[in-house]
């Protein structure tokens, strides 16, 4: 009868231990469910459009001459063009791509968005000069657009612009680094563990 007791009592014991090893993973689960949807949810709170602003001014020249009779007879037109435009890099954070390791807590970048340039020119012509044998056509403004472009992507390459929207843009990301190393978890880039925003910075690949 003794021995009935205790193999009762001891059935009961391991019933009991093992209701509390369920809960013990359970909690576990629950918390690693928890941290991944917080971390999922800041990356979501990232993901938006970076913009960083900047004007630019320039004056150009424009003349074309048209000879006729052996070049002994010129036509010539020129126009003082001034151009004002606004200029916009940005970063589309929405199609950032990123793979979530539960199993080891790692936030890995896959690839960070291209930066996206806007140029939106304001063109004015001033002193136009033409004559009814050389007028000025749609080839010519098209000409005048073309080199207006090409000049403003030169002074955006030399200026401090592009370096302005990249730190922005590693701002951004360093909120995801925060978070996972406050829930203890990594984050990944490029083969390396991002330890820092100095890491981030570095190893960044735009």
């Amino acid at each position: 009868m003794l021995k009935r007791i205790v193999a009762v009592a001891v059935i009961v014991v391991i019933i009991i231990l093992a209701f509390k090893f369920c809960e013990f993973k359970k909690g576990d689960d629950s918390s690693l469910e928890y941290n991944t949807n917080l971390i999922q949810q800041q990356i979501v709170n990232v993901g938006k459009l970076v913009v960083t602003e900047g004007h630019f001014s320039e004056v150009i020249t424009y003349k074309n001459q048209q000879k006729y009779m052996m070049d002994m007879l010129s036509f010539e037109k020129k126009a003082i063009v001034i151009v004002n435009a606004d200029v916009t890099v940005s970063y589309d954070l929405h199609q950032l791509k990123y793979d979530i390791d539960e199993a080891n807590k790692t936030i890995t970048i896959l690839s960070v968005p291209k930066e996206e340039i806007k140029i939106s020119p304001d063109i004015k012509y001033y002193d136009v000069q033409q004559s009814q044998m050389n007028p000025f056509t749609g080839d010519d403004y098209n000409k005048i657009n073309k080199s207006v472009r090409a000049n403003l992507a030169k002074k955006i390459d030399k200026s401090s612009l592009k370096s302005n929207a990249q730190n922005r843009l590693i701002s951004e990301l360093s909120k995801i680094l925060i978070v996972t190393n406050t829930m203890g978890w990594k984050l990944q880039y490029n083969g390396k563990t991002i330890d820092n925003e100095k890491d981030l910075q570095h190893d960044l690949k735009l």
